[in-house]
């Protein structure tokens, strides 16, 4: 298992973990099959009324796609087979509340999980990035996410700045892609007490109220995904050149 998973029966409080801090909580096949899994699963769990996802280690929350995950694609501009598109809660159909707790680095395809929480903490050693350009890949999914919480001004530049350039946990304060920043080690802690509360509230009314926040947004974000697998097909360089680029890439980056 690469996730581990803990619920608090007395508050109603879930921790979900991405448990492969080895691999700085990159996403395997087997963890999107184990994600999309349990937010199904927390559906029809009455006991869980709010969640909490965060990341194992100091170094990272999420760091994406797994680069040894092997993904075939079918050969047209008009299909994409994408491991991550169903990771997120919102994606397998869970309007129950979830936090995002960051530490460390999260970048790429963590964004397909911070663009579908509720909010977002993170410590002060967190940083956001988007290495997609720099390796020859469409930025689309994630931008799109990210285009529904932070101003289009800097969601451009986090994707079209590759990996030359990470945002701060406080940056990301100031563009409201974070709610909140605690001292290091602190997100989980902090992302645990705002659920306590929240789980402590009548269900319906929070679900209702989840339900409502996302609606107000629905509708551009659906017909902005629609887009996003003909824009990875025909944007995205082969596999091969996509190696190339990362085995010849240095890691010199400015964070802002």
């Amino acid at each position: 298992m690469t996730l581990r998973v803990s619920a608090d029966k007395d508050t109603g409080v879930a921790v979900v973990t991405l448990d492969r801090p080895e691999k700085l909580n990159a996403i395997d096949l087997s963890t999107a099959d184990e994600l999309a899994s349990v937010w199904r699963e927390f559906r029809f769990d009455d006991s869980v009324r709010a969640i909490v996802l965060t990341g194992a280690g100091e170094r990272a929350f999420c760091t994406g796609l797994d680069r040894d995950a092997d993904v075939p694609q079918p050969n047209s501009p008009y299909m994409v087979d994408d491991p991550l598109v169903a990771i997120g809660p919102k994606a397998c159909d869970l309007w129950k509340p979830v936090i995002v707790a960051v530490n460390g680095m999260a970048c790429g395809g963590a964004f397909y999980l911070i663009g579908e929480a509720d909010f977002v903490i993170a410590d002060e050693t967190a940083t956001f990035f988007d290495p997609h350009t720099t390796y020859g890949m469409v930025s689309a999914y994630e931008s799109i996410l990210l285009a529904q919480r932070m101003p289009f001004g800097e969601v451009a530049r986090m994707a079209l700045m590759g990996t030359a350039e990470r945002v701060s946990a406080r940056r990301a304060y100031e563009v409201g892609l974070v709610s909140e920043v605690t001292a290091p080690g602190g997100a989980l802690a902090a992302g645990v007490q705002c659920a306590d509360v929240i789980a402590s509230c009548p269900t319906e009314a929070v679900q209702g109220t989840v339900r409502a926040v996302w609606a107000a947004k629905e509708a551009t974000r659906t017909a902005a995904l629609a887009h996003a697998p003909h824009l990875v097909s025909m944007g995205n360089l082969p596999s091969e050149a996509q190696a190339g680029l990362f085995a010849g890439r240095r890691g010199e980056f400015r964070t802002r």
